[in-house]
């Protein structure tokens, strides 16, 4: 078993920056990516970014190409997303994942963190 522990969401002003965290933790070792989600009301899980951890090659959702980054601390079992240029249309609960194989959409059946509220104010 894996455990993900978000944190870091909040509110924010559209343009402004957040910075998530997500803590790894358990069988850590068994995990090849690491991704980011995020479910608006009403909607599904949205794919965001990935990352994986032998080599650090980020993907991303062409939604937040350019203004969001996906990194990892190897050494912390973490993986963060920085989020620049907050737009109106990102607020969401963003949701931690993470599995032995490469993930890119819920069906992919990674573990989840319980999220982190993430608001954008106009």
């Amino acid at each position: 078993q894996v455990q993900l522990v978000e944190s870091g969401g909040g509110l924010v002003q559209a343009g402004g920056s957040l910075r998530l965290s997500c803590a790894a933790s358990g069988r850590t070792s068994s995990t090849r990516t690491m991704a980011w989600f995020r479910q608006a009301p009403g909607k599904g899980h949205e794919f965001v970014a990935r990352i994986t951890w032998a080599d650090g090659s980020p993907y991303y959702a062409d939604s937040v190409k350019g203004r969001f980054t996906i990194s990892t601390d190897n050494a912390k079992n973490t993986v963060y997303l920085q989020m620049n240029s907050l737009k109106p249309e990102d607020p969401a609960v963003y949701y931690c994942a993470a599995a032995p194989w490469v993930v890119g959409a819920p069906s992919d059946e990674p573990y989840w963190g319980q999220g982190t509220q993430v608001t954008v104010s106009t």
